[in-house]
């Protein structure tokens, strides 16, 4: 009997599977328990349970243990590498006139996707080498909206610069000495503060609307474009002088789970198979044979399922995207505000500012900072409020995400998804808070003279 099938059971398994949880110790826990409530009913005492228990513990114990001591020592392994990587944020100055389209961003991201592989087991579990985070970043500080990278400071800062300046020549990247989140101190009691999780709503191999989709890979005139970018930026510029709006969004580069990559239990489904039984499913086909499995009536002809045109254009937004670099990515967004400022009317609009992107799928929000309006009274959980604010807060300074809510988590985004949320806008946005540098940067003249005058 499979008890996955069971509802309840069921729900919770794909629940932990959608979170990147492993059901295993779940499942094994229940069936323990099972085994015993049988025992229990078929007439054994509750002491020849405990004996049965002590009597396999050579059995479980150590299997337990094994388990509980590895993620631990994987987590530990995991943090020394972060933090000796170093990070670093570095702010992207944009000059007055931006003639590429996003296609360039898509380019920079592709560039700078590093999977980390491990040349050696050595690596993986004692080093704890792995993937590290680059978060993206719009920023709204009073009005005034920065572009932001965060990422490690070795290797990553100088692809990342080496291949921005080589679609944006004009930019100018500078790396901020103190963090701008730093501005508001952890413990703050002079502001109030809101967090938001969003991400995709539908399965995450469908992708969202592009900057191809909106045409804009074809250059067109400035006055013609539909940058999906634009609504973001107004918004973030119309906020007051003593509110703030942090947009992140971090990506980490995707590599398939085995054990060389530290996964004892990998995933029962790579991202590849996901999409294959997707696409399976759209065209009714079986998964071995790749034949319809239909009736003669219910197919044009011969291995050739009937689909709808809509089916069709998903399949192949669905190809394209998998074609491209992949990376698992987790939003997050906060309004931070002087206390008794707290307004309401910024939430809405910067929620539907992400509605630009609606296609195939969807980015809504999956997880926030509140209660329920009962627990907000005297006797409620304003303290309990107040520590998971300050804790959501420290996780973004840290550029560190853990899924909170149900269907919050990580979810998969090809680069050309990451350009369309995070590029450099170009003069179609005229957005008084967008600052843009006076001057272009440019090289020196090849033919210079060099060398010290003869006298």
């Amino acid at each position: 009997m499979d008890i996955t099938k069971i509802p309840l059971i069921g729900s919770i398994v794909t629940w932990m599977e959608d979170n990147d949880m492993d059901a295993g110790p779940f499942l094994t826990a229940l069936a323990a328990m099972l085994l015993l409530i049988g025992l229990f009913l078929i007439g054994v005492s509750f002491g020849q349970i405990m004996a049965l228990t002590i009597a396999l513990a050579p059995i479980w114990l150590p299997a337990l243990l094994f388990y509980t001591f590895y993620w631990l020592w994987m987590d530990m392994v995991g943090v020394k590498f972060y933090l000796g990587e170093g990070r670093c944020t570095l702010r992207i100055k944009i000059p007055q006139e931006i003639l590429k389209s996003p296609e360039a961003m898509e380019f920079v991201i592709a560039q700078i996707h590093n999977t980390a592989s491990p040349d050696n087991l050595m690596q993986t579990y004692l080093k704890g080498k792995r993937p590290l985070p680059i978060s993206f970043e719009i920023v709204s500080i009073g009005g005034e909206i920065r572009f932001y990278v965060n990422l490690k400071r070795k290797q990553s800062r100088d692809a990342f610069e080496a291949n921005i300046y080589a679609q944006y020549p004009n930019i100018e990247v500078v790396e901020e000495p103190i963090d701008y989140a730093a501005e508001i101190p952890l413990d703050t009691k002079e502001h109030e503060m809101m967090s938001f999780h969003m991400n995709k709503k539908e399965n995450d191999v469908l992708p969202i609307k592009s900057y191809i989709d909106y045409g804009l890979d074809r250059m067109p005139k400035e006055e013609e474009k539909v940058d999906p970018i634009t609504p973001t930026l107004e918004v973030l510029a119309n906020i007051k002088p003593y509110e703030r709006v942090y947009i992140q969004m971090i990506c980490v580069a995707h590599r398939k789970e085995s054990f060389k990559h530290g996964q004892i239990f990998p995933a029962k489904q790579t991202h590849k198979e996901k999409i294959a039984e997707f696409i399976n499913d759209i065209m009714k086909r079986d998964p071995e044979t790749k034949g319809p499995i239909m009736k003669e009536d219910q197919s044009d002809f011969e291995g050739m399922p009937r689909i709808t045109p809509g089916e069709r254009s998903v399949i192949e937004l669905i190809e394209r995207h998998s074609s491209k670099y992949l990376y698992e990515t987790a939003i997050r967004w906060m309004y931070i505000t002087k206390k008794g400022h707290f307004s309401g009317d910024v939430i809405n609009p910067v929620i539907r500012v992400f509605s630009q992107y609606d296609g195939a799928n969807q980015i809504g929000a999956k997880w926030r900072t509140d209660f329920n309006y009962k627990d907000l009274f005297p006797g409620g959980k304003q303290k309990e409020l107040a520590a998971l604010k300050r804790q959501e807060f420290k996780e973004y300074k840290l550029r560190k995400y853990i899924p909170k809510g149900s269907g919050d988590g990580y979810k998969m985004f090809s680069s050309e998804e990451l350009a369309t949320m995070f590029h450099l806008p170009g003069t179609v946005a005229i957005t008084p808070g967008l600052g843009r540098i006076p001057s272009t940067r440019s090289e020196a003249p090849p033919n210079l003279p060099t060398g010290i005058p003869n006298e």
